[in-house]
Formats: structure tokens, C-alpha cells, sequence
């Protein structure tokens, strides 16, 4: 067992704090994850409904592209990438699968039983899990508690892990005391390193709400505002084409904006437009909706045809056949598709053959807003990632460590938004272990 007076402390039971606390104890240290929600893995169980998409199989220059700023991610992906995971979950005893669009899932299509043996294995590696406690406050430790902690036997006269001397026997102590508010009333601890993996604002329900933003930057820390990422946009539907496909997909399409284009699926809402080509877009519609107050959406509803090809088909048409006809036999449109390309004309669809292929191939949508953060599935924004050192260290706060989507980087689904948090959790909890034998902590 761990010595419980090292203790380390995790705020945060999402996939990045449980990957991190893992990785810790698994190298003898006493770890107490400290979490907001009755319990941990409520977004794992949330994502689980989808079937659980935990990483993808596409080659890895591609499946690293997909993660911006660009770089952040790799070298933790390259010391956890998504081979390893799939191990991972085998050894759990939840073997995983590639589905035919490369993304990879548990057999079972469930997140309980991967969370279940995964809290078991953190049991039996004496991670403590303190539920119900939610931080109130980060503050600097008083002078008294400095001063012991400068005296204290268990680190003077350590050397570091490259042989130098440590000129301050407390250097491997985080010199901060974190508050919580718990069912049986305050709680203060002062652990000897913390990683905070408090998620974004996009799921306050499950306790990813963003109230931590306050609490960094009155240390000092900057914060990226806070921004829905892999979230729908709104659209100005007429009533018609609302009442008649709010829920429908959008299957094999096209989408593209400022010269960025993706395919994939979407989905027709009451407010506008959702679904995974969109999520994949949604940095750059964030972007120019910032710039311009709309954005451009272009859809293609016809990408596995050319404008000339569709052309052709479109002049085959029997002169008698109407608008509607046409677009459903010569054109292959859905009812939805051809919906859509009606609200993107804004008047009579044209009758030239070469001008309606053109539109089909690129029915522009204005998008003037995107869906409320707390309806999106991830969250853009957050500390800025030059807060923090290669080890994702804060600079200005030693022994103080950041994970996951609380940090200002974002990913499409797909797979891609877990395999980060987990990677990125086990390089956090990496980088705190180098940087405990380097001081001696």
C-alpha cells in the first residue's frame, strides 16, 4: 500500500484524472481522486450510448491532423496511442472492434462494464475516490506551512533525478491548499502534487461546468473564453422546411467552409443543422461567425458525383418531368436533400441544368449562431496551453498539473476527443512523476 502521508490529489473523475491517477499509483503513489458528482465516469457512461466510440483506426498523420493546435497532442498520443488503448481495454476484459468507418468500439457497445473493471483495477491499486466534493478554492499555503514544508526531513538533502543538488528542500511540494465543499461540511487539503481534469463547460450536469475558470485565473493563469465545440448551428429555416424535416439526416454529403472541406453526415434540428461533418467543421464556423457574424456552410449533396457528370443526368430528364422529379430521379436527392436545396436557392430552383448542378454541389447555408455550450459535446477555449511546460506543468505554479479538455485544444468525434483525454492524462500523471524524482518529492 502507499504511503498515505505522499498523498497526490486528482480533482476531476472524468477519463483524463482516472488515466492519470492510474498511471501514478501503478508507480507506488498514494492517490485520492476527489470528484464534484455522486460518481466518477458520468461522461464515459454518457458517451457510452453512442455505442462508445473510444479511438480511431486511421493511419496516424491523419488521426493526429484531426487534433488542433497542431503538435499539442503528439507526443502524448505517440507514448499512448490508439493501439495501446485497445490494449488497455482488453486487459480490462472488454475486448474492442474497428466498425466499417474505422472507429473503434468495445464488443459489448458499453461504457459500464469498461468503468466497472476499471474502477476495480484503480481499487486494488489503492486509488482513494472521494466523491461529492466540489473545489471551492485554490489558494497559496500560509508562511507557517511554507516554512514547515521547507524544513521538512523527507526532502532535504535530495538530489535530483540529473544529479543536482535541490536548492530548496520543499521544491517538491505544491505549495497550495485546495478547499472543497463536502457532505459533511469545508474540506481543505495540502497534497505534495495536484493535476486538475475538471473538463470543459458543455455537460454541467454531469459537473463539467466551468466554475474552475475563476479559480485559475485568480492565480494568475490565463483562460481561453470558453467556446461550444462539436455543436450544431443555427440556420434561419422557413416554417415548411422545418415542420417537415426537423430530424431528418443528411446522409453522404459534403460540407465545406473557407476552403476546409469534410463528408460525412449531418442532421436537419428545429434550430439549424448538427451531426458529425458539422462537428468536424465547427472550429471554422466558430471563426468566421466570430469575424463576420455568418458563416458560409457550402453542402454538396451529390459528392460522389462531378458538376459535369450530375449535369449530364440532370439533362436526361423527360421534359415533362417536374422540379421534384427531376431532383429524385435524375439528381438521386432525398426528400431532405431536395428541402434543403430549395432553402439554399431562397427563390425557383434554376431550370439550366449546368446552374441546378452547380447548386447541388454547393446549396450555400448562412449560419448565424452556434447551439449553446451546454448543448454541445465538447468545449473549445480553455488555460492556454504556453500556461504550461512539457510535462503540462503550470510554469508559474510548480506541482500544480493540467489535463484534458480544460486545456485550450479541441478535436472532432469520432473517437478522437477520448483518445486525447486518456493520452493526454497518462502524460500528465508521466510528467508529475519526472518532475516529483527531480525534486525530490
Amino acid at each position: 500500500m502507499p504511503d498515505e502521508t505522499d498523498n497526490i490529489a486528482i480533482v476531476g473523475g472524468g477519463p483524463a484524472g482516472l488515466a492519470a491517477a492510474e498511471v501514478l499509483a501503478q508507480a507506488g503513489r498514494a492517490v485520492t481522486v476527489y470528484d464534484r458528482m455522486p460518481s466518477v465516469g458520468r461522461k464515459l457512461l454518457i458517451a457510452g450510448r453512442g455505442g462508445l466510440n473510444l479511438t480511431h483506426s486511421e493511419p496516424r498523420a491523419a488521426f493526429l491532423a484531426r487534433y488542433h493546435p497542431a503538435g499539442h497532442l503528439d507526443a502524448a498520443i505517440a507514448a499512448f496511442p490508439p493501439e495501446a488503448l485497445r490494449d488497455w481495454c482488453a486487459e480490462l476484459g472488454e475486448p474492442t472492434f474497428v466498425g466499417s468507418s474505422g472507429r473503434v468500439f468495445p464488443t459489448s457497445f458499453k461504457a459500464s462494464p469498461l468503468l466497472r473493471a476499471w474502477l476495480a483495477r484503480l481499487d486494488r491499486l489503492g486509488v482513494r475516490i472521494r466523491t461529492r466534493h466540489r473545489l471551492t478554492a485554490i489558494a497559496e499555503r500560509g508562511p507557517s506551512d511554507r516554512a514547515a514544508s521547507r524544513s521538512a526531513p523527507a526532502t532535504a538533502g535530495r538530489r535530483s533525478s540529473a544529479g543536482r543538488s535541490n536548492p530548496d528542500p520543499g521544491a517538491g511540494l505544491l505549495h497550495l491548499t485546495m478547499s472543497f465543499e463536502t457532505p459533511d461540511g469545508p474540506a481543505e487539503i495540502q497534497p505534495r502534487a495536484a493535476l486538475l481534469a475538471l473538463g470543459g463547460a458543455s455537460w454541467p450536469r454531469l459537473g463539467s461546468d466551468g466554475r474552475w475558470v475563476p479559480l485559475l485565473e485568480g492565480l494568475g493563469v490565463e483562460v481561453a473564453p470558453l467556446e461550444p465545440a462539436n455543436a450544431g448551428f443555427a440556420v434561419a429555416w422557413s416554417d415548411l422546411f422545418r415542420e417537415r424535416f426537423a430530424g431528418a439526416p443528411l446522409k453522404r454529403v459534403a460540407l465545406a467552409c473557407d476552403g476546409t472541406t469534410v463528408r460525412g453526415e449531418a442532421v436537419i434540428t428545429e434550430a439549424g443543422i448538427e451531426g458529425g461533418a458539422v462537428y468536424a467543421l465547427s472550429r471554422h464556423l466558430r471563426t468566421a461567425i466570430a469575424a463576420r457574424g455568418s458563416a458560409r456552410l457550402l453542402v454538396d449533396l451529390r459528392p460522389d458525383l462531378t458538376r459535369d457528370a450530375l449535369a449530364r443526368r440532370l439533362s436526361g430528364a423527360r421534359p415533362g418531368d417536374s422540379a421534384a422529379t427531376r431532383l429524385r430521379k435524375a439528381a438521386g436527392l432525398s426528400p431532405v436533400a431536395a428541402g434543403l436545396l430549395r432553402e439554399a436557392a431562397g427563390a425557383a430552383l434554376p431550370a439550366e441544368p449546368a446552374a441546378l448542378a452547380g447548386l447541388i454541389k454547393a446549396a450555400p447555408l448562412d449560419l448565424v449562431g452556434s447551439a449553446p455550450i451546454e448543448r454541445a459535446i465538447s468545449t473549445a477555449g480553455g488555460v492556454r496551453l504556453d500556461a504550461l511546460d512539457a510535462r503540462a506543468m503550470l510554469r508559474a505554479r510548480p506541482g500544480l498539473f493540467l489535463a484534458g479538455e480544460m486545456l485550450d485544444w479541441e478535436a472532432p468525434t469520432g473517437g478522437y476527443l477520448l483518445q486525447g483525454a486518456f493520452a493526454g492524462g497518462r502524460a500528465a500523471a508521466a510528467g508529475m512523476l519526472d518532475w516529483l524524482r527531480e525534486t525530490g518529492g
